[in-house]
């Protein structure tokens, strides 16, 4: 993997479980678990109709430095666009993640 092709920015979010509110129910947020250097191998949209009408569907595959921990639980934000990580792919022994994202909009 060449530096020179990791020329995006994502940040990779995961939740977490905050301290209990009055009522003694936890509450849960989004926490940022590492900002990293991306190459977007592969970017799509499909466009269909669902029984409650239009909608798409992108999926955008990354592939990042080897980064320990990194499951589908995480979500990806890419230029202001969230992603929920649905595959993830070990490159070479430990060299690189593929990360293969979903964005569902409806």
């Amino acid at each position: 993997m060449r530096a020179g092709s990791l020329d995006r920015t994502i940040t990779i979010q995961s939740i977490a479980t905050t301290a209990a509110d009055d009522a003694g129910t936890p509450s849960e947020e989004w926490v940022t678990v590492a900002t990293v250097r991306a190459q977007i191998i592969e970017a799509s949209t499909d466009e269909y109709f669902r029984a409650y009408g239009e909608g798409s569907n992108t999926a955008v595959a990354f592939r990042i430095r080897y980064l320990e921990g990194i499951t589908t639980d995480h979500r990806v934000v890419y230029e202001g666009r969230v992603l929920n990580v649905r595959q993830l792919r070990e490159l070479g022994r430990r060299r690189g993640l593929e990360l293969r994202c979903e964005e569902i909009r409806t």
